[in-house]
């Protein structure tokens, strides 16, 4: 157990040095404010983040779920305590919305994410936003039709034409074969 206990130190030793190390580049690159609160905006409108609501209830249940199945006549115990954790962890999803706007603020320039915030916060763009995914999914089954008509008709014209060609070899004589010299 010792030498865990000095493994692990030594390990957050590590990663605590590699942070400074690595944070050091990310402040020479300091996004201005106005320019990250552009991205919030745009991320907000666009539902970016919207997709990873359920990671830490999902994570919740999973781990209910395990300790339940080793320590069953500690289920109400497990439910309350692990539920507990989890809301004392939610606030921790600020977080994740802080990187997607670093990352965003990154990819686009404030112009241009303003201007998407303006364009999702629009009837439109909620309208885009709203309706694309069936509209998405549509188009798909249209490609599919599509797709096996054309690949239908490529092989009929293909055979077609491939049976002209060979038909019209058979037609023309073929040289015939000289006699054996005596």
């Amino acid at each position: 157990m010792i030498r865990y206990q000095g493994f692990g130190r030594v390990a957050a030793a590590a990663i605590v040095v590699g942070c400074v190390m690595l944070g050091a580049p990310a402040k020479a690159q300091e996004i201005p404010e106005a320019h990250v609160q552009a991205a919030r905006s745009a991320i907000t409108a666009l539902g970016v983040t919207n997709g990873f609501d359920n990671i830490l209830p999902s994570m919740s249940g999973r781990l209910k779920a395990q300790l339940i199945q080793v320590y069953p006549n500690l289920e109400d115990a497990i439910t309350k305590t692990v539920d507990e954790q989890t809301l004392a962890l939610a606030a921790r999803r600020g977080d994740l919305e802080k990187e997607a706007a670093l990352v965003y603020a990154k990819a686009f320039s404030q112009e241009d994410l303003t201007k998407m915030a303006e364009f999702f916060t629009s009837e439109t763009g909620k309208k885009l936003l709203k309706d694309q995914p069936i509209a998405n999914r549509e188009l798909g089954k249209a490609a599919e039709i599509w797709a096996a008509g054309v690949g239908r008709d490529l092989e009929k014209n293909a055979n077609d034409a491939l049976l002209k060609i060979v038909g019209a070899e058979m037609q023309t004589p073929a040289a015939a074969p000289e006699a054996p010299k005596p």
